[in-house]
């Protein structure tokens, strides 16, 4: 059984990565990203809610975020296992998951953080933006989100590279590439 979280600036490519995880390993990845933006399309309350920070390209509040994601991890299929994207963002995030998993009595194996150039990520954002349309990714935007990313999620890799659980990898070059170099890194952290 694998649970695990994945981590990374945003356009380090964790959804990409999240998706063929899950494929490889058997365990449903779970993205705050497209369930905020499920909500966004259907325009329900939380959806509502949701966009007016994601549009200005800040973190939706604990309160909405925590509520989702324990709702989402009661559910069965994560029972073999699962692996987060975009959860915890903040170290209060982290202390709810933490609870969360305790009154399970689980915790997670491994947190996999995904490595890469701010201006790389510029130059990558930039250019989903032009190809899917997306209203929350402009360049003031997405220089908010790396800002907010430093800012508040760093402090989250830190606190799981002081419990020996935080493995890195380069998240720049080929899909395939990176792909590879993940799979390493979780086979080793596994072993470990």
């Amino acid at each position: 059984m694998t649970r695990m979280l994945i981590i990374g600036p945003p356009g380090s490519g964790k959804g990409t990565q999240a998706e063929r995880i899950s494929e490889r390993l058997g365990v449903v990845a779970i993205s705050t990203g497209d369930i905020f933006r499920a909500n966004v399309k259907g325009e329900t309350p939380l959806g509502v809610e949701a966009k007016k920070y994601m549009d200005a390209g800040d973190f939706v509040p604990d309160s909405v975020t925590n509520k989702m994601v324990r709702d989402r991890l009661s559910d069965d299929d994560v029972e073999a296992g699962f692996l987060l994207d975009g959860y915890p963002r903040t170290t209060a995030q982290v202390d709810y998951l933490d609870e969360i998993l305790a009154g399970a009595d689980q915790k997670l194996d491994v947190v996999l953080q995904l490595t890469a150039d701010d201006e790389e990520l510029v130059t990558r954002l930039l250019g989903r933006a032009k190809e899917t349309g997306r209203s929350d990714d402009n360049e003031g935007v997405i220089r908010h989100r790396l800002d907010l990313y430093h800012e508040q999620t760093e402090p989250v890799v830190a606190k799981y590279a002081e419990r020996g659980i935080l493995t890195q990898v380069d998240g720049i070059g080929r899909i395939d590439e990176v792909t590879e170099r993940v799979m390493e890194a979780i086979k080793s952290a596994q072993a470990a």
